[in-house]
């Protein structure tokens, strides 16, 4: 099996895998290519599927090519079913600059390896899904060949059910993606936007996320991006705790006292690799 590359975030300290703030950028808005890399997002996705009309496609995709042969960004492609997937695939096969592909609208594992291979099977895929067939073979999609991540299409998926955006209606599918990337061997999913501009309502609604797993979330403001990748990084309070549990531990000697110490070790190891990582700089005390 052909494992997908992970791509290098425009923050030089990242990987793709714990990229948190992932901001959208419709691919018939050309003057904001590079303002959008200029910000704060870790991961900046160029979108010529939902955000570009099919008159415009072809336009679109031909802008998106050309900004490839110098720069670099993830780009959202058209789903597997889409007539417009092929010619997707086929123009950018081959970018210098193409960071990843962001698939929509995935109900299969097929379809998320057959567009790692028509891409070359190097460019890794994040799997949209958007629907509830979606959400039940998610552990399927996880494990495919090329998926480097998960992420949740909110919005189509509650307009694919009916189910309302209150916290409780989305715990299912949001737990499910989490347990599926567990499985798969992914690292956590990437949540879906928080449509209106206010911060407010976007703290909260990272804050649900990062307490069902979810480790990075859909932008479609770049002022977004700040608090995203505030809220999906290690608390103060977190790093705080970790270094003085893993400073102790290493005082003793390395020796488990009891039960409750190697799940302790193991989250206070994550949260130290996250922080380096993140370049957050708060000591133990």
């Amino acid at each position: 099996m052909t494992a997908p590359s992970v791509a290098t975030c425009p923050n030089p300290s990242l990987t793709s895998d714990l990229a948190r703030s992932w901001l959208l950028v419709s691919a018939r808005d050309v003057e904001r290519f590079p303002l959008a890399n200029e910000g704060d997002a870790d991961e900046v996705i160029l979108d010529i599927e939902d955000a570009v009309d099919p008159s415009f496609k072809d336009a679109a995709r031909r802008d998106v090519v050309a900004w490839l042969s110098a720069n670099s960004a993830w780009v959202r492609i058209n789903s597997r079913e889409s007539p417009h997937w092929g010619d997707d695939v086929a123009q950018l096969r081959g970018s210098p600059g193409l960071r990843g592909v962001v698939l929509a609208k995935v109900e299969s594992a097929a379809a998320a390896t057959e567009t790692f291979v028509a891409l070359g099977s190097t460019v890794p895929v994040v799997a949209l899904i958007e629907s509830a067939l979606g959400i039940e073979e998610a552990v399927a999609i996880a494990r495919a060949e090329g998926v480097m991540r998960l992420a949740f299409g909110s919005g189509d998926y509650r307009r694919d059910t009916g189910a309302s955006a209150d916290d409780l209606a989305m715990a299912y599918p949001r737990s499910r993606l989490v347990v599926a990337s567990r499985i798969g061997g992914l690292p956590g999913p990437i949540d879906g936007p928080t449509v209106t501009p206010g911060l407010s309502l976007l703290r909260e609604q990272s804050a649900v996320g990062v307490s069902h797993g979810m480790t990075g979330k859909l932008c479609l403001f770049p002022e977004q991006s700040s608090v995203v990748n505030e809220s999906f990084s290690p608390s103060r309070s977190d790093v705080a705790w970790a270094r003085g549990f893993l400073a102790d531990f290493d005082e003793r000697g390395g020796v488990v006292r009891d039960g409750s110490d190697l799940p302790r070790l193991g989250r206070a190891r994550r949260i130290e690799e996250l922080a380096l990582a993140f370049n957050l700089t708060v000591d133990a005390s």
